[in-house]
């Protein structure tokens, strides 16, 4: 092994070299892209431009550009880890982009990939009835829905919430990044358990929603995230269920919730026929993510007291 990397490395001499013989390697080794990119190509150019410290739009000249040693080194260490850990990535550069606003991520929390960001790019309309003043992203990750939110409604306050401690530390990192420490906090929280006495105009929840069928058989990229931040139970529904039993105490008058279940879409219809979900048509990709007003949530509570449809 060690001497074909060396020979590779005296073989492989421009950046073009290095993309193309990335994506052969990805596609040889049947890698898995929907972290980011969708296909090998993009995902080489990722990786080796990061590893170069340049841009991943550089001009098209620079990939006739010739590498040093130790910068082939340095790329073919990355491509390599790509393919012999199945990270990611953005585990590897440490940065995934969301609502057009880049982030710090790692092994701690999901890579942001939210449908929900066109929605915030849309201000929530026609949801919303006005601007809102208090905001929670509740399972917040890397805090990317919070901080968008934060970007999109200058005059709001935004608390990002997640049960894992793991999780609002990277969030914390990414308050920092975006400098937004003073109208953006981390709370640690089981759900509303540390939010006692707080309440929003809009709750924001990317929560996880994996059924067990879709966990067991997700490729090893998806697996390599945290699996608390995906899989809730049989269904995908365990959170869910919780959330739409507790949500109206923490939602002010004409609040909503807006929550992302993904492919458990179905099951959650079947659960709860008479409640009005609302889905909206999402013409950037992406699925499974439902509005239900605090007089929507509210009226329905008898049907999620007791976890099933009447």
């Amino acid at each position: 092994m060690i001497e074909k990397r060396e020979s590779n490395l005296h073989e492989l001499h421009t950046v073009l070299d290095y993309v193309r013989w990335g994506a052969s390697r990805f596609n040889e080794e049947n890698l898995w892209f929907g972290h980011g990119t969708d296909n090998a190509w993009d995902e080489a150019v990722l990786l080796v431009t990061h590893a170069l410290h340049l841009p991943v739009d550089s001009k098209p000249e620079i990939l006739q550009a010739r590498l040093t040693m130790d910068e082939r080194r340095r790329v073919m260490e990355l491509l390599d880890k790509r393919v012999d850990q199945r990270l990611p990535a953005p585990y590897l550069t440490n940065e995934a982009w969301f609502c057009d606003m880049p982030f710090y991520v790692d092994e701690r929390v999901l890579v942001p990939r939210s449908p929900i960001g066109e929605l915030i790019r849309q201000h929530f309309e026609p949801w919303l009835q006005q601007e809102p003043l208090a905001i929670l992203d509740l399972c917040c990750g890397s805090g990317c829905i919070g901080i968008a939110c934060a970007d999109t409604f200058p005059g709001a306050r935004v608390d990002l919430s997640d049960i894992s401690a793991d999780a609002i530390a990277v969030a914390q990192i990414n308050i920092n990044r975006h400098q937004r420490n003073d109208e953006v906090r981390a709370v640690q929280s089981d759900l509303f358990a540390g939010l006692t006495g707080f309440s929003y105009d809009l709750i924001v929840s990317n929560p996880p929603y994996v059924d067990a069928r879709d966990l067991a058989e997700m490729p090893a990229e998806y697996h390599a995230e945290p699996g608390l931040a995906l899989g809730s139970g049989d269904d995908g529904l365990d959170f869910t269920r919780r959330l739409l039993l507790e949500a109206p105490d923490y939602l002010q008058p004409e609040g909503i919730l807006v929550c992302e279940v993904g492919n458990s879409w179905e099951a959650l219809e079947e659960a709860y026929p008479r409640v009005p979900f609302m889905w909206p048509e999402l013409e950037d990709g992406g699925h499974g993510v439902f509005i239900l007003t605090r007089e929507d949530l509210l009226a329905c509570r008898e049907f999620f007291e007791d976890g099933v449809a009447h």
